[in-house]
């Protein structure tokens, strides 16, 4: 099971790795791009939203990932203007951005093990 210190650990890592190589977002997938109209959201607001991240916001993690070789995922949820938001995250390669793989509202109740 992960602890809230390796939480804490990798979004403090991830949130410097993103501000040094910045956030790919794959917005190819059309619900990603959806949140952004539904939740009327600019690019740099879902940015933001993603920076302010907490171990509080967490729910399940890491992940591994099949499809795209991209490191281990992590799971997070974050109401944003009254509705549940699922953002699934992942490093990135080495020396390269990170990536958001998935912003959009939750299809389906978040479980947050550090919510209190």
């Amino acid at each position: 099971m992960t602890e809230k210190k390796d939480v804490d650990k990798y979004l403090k890592n991830f949130k410097i790795k993103m501000e040094i190589y910045d956030i790919l977002f794959l917005d190819n997938r059309g619900k990603n791009q959806q949140a952004l109209h539904d939740l009327e959201l600019t690019p740099i607001m879902r940015r933001q939203h993603i920076s302010a991240l907490k171990v509080e916001d967490y729910s399940e993690g890491p992940l591994e990932e099949k499809m795209r070789g991209i490191l281990p995922m992590w799971v997070f949820g974050k109401m944003i203007k009254g509705k549940e938001v699922y953002i699934k995250i992942s490093m990135g390669k080495e020396n390269s951005s990170t990536i958001c793989i998935s912003f959009h509202v939750a299809e389906h109740p978040i479980n947050y093990p550090f919510k209190t």
